[in-house]
């Protein structure tokens, strides 16, 4: 399974974003996805979830501002992120889990197994 983030930039406070995920190698649809993120000096943190039907999940802190979506015609991913601030500045990353060994929404890190490389976003 191969991901691939992009969308990263710089955006002043109160703006929008479109980060994307093209995934690749799944075999099967039973894959749930996630957004994790990761700020400059800290841990990697998962953000946002979604099963294989489409139902989300989100943190507090991005509820209501982040919206997660999939497309799995394209297999891509999607985070739409608005209302950003200061502190949404870091890495974001989009990885894979199993639907099947991990059905309950979750943001664990040690659940996915698959992940992307990462695509800055920095918010001033």
């Amino acid at each position: 399974v191969q991901l691939v983030e992009s969308g990263g930039g710089s955006v002043r406070a109160g703006g929008s974003l479109r980060l994307s995920c093209a995934a690749s190698g799944f075999t099967g649809s039973d894959y749930c996805m996630g957004w994790f993120f990761q700020a400059p000096g800290k841990e990697r943190e998962g953000i946002t979830t979604i099963d294989s039907n489409g139902s989300p999940s989100y943190v507090p802190s991005v509820q209501g501002r982040f919206t997660i979506s999939r497309d799995d015609d394209s297999n891509t991913l999607y985070l739409q992120m608005n209302h950003l601030k200061p502190k949404d500045t870091g890495l974001y990353y989009c990885a894979a889990r199993s639907c099947t060994a991990f059905p309950a929404p979750s943001v664990a890190a040690p659940r996915y197994t698959s992940w992307g490389q990462g695509t800055q976003v920095t918010v001033s």
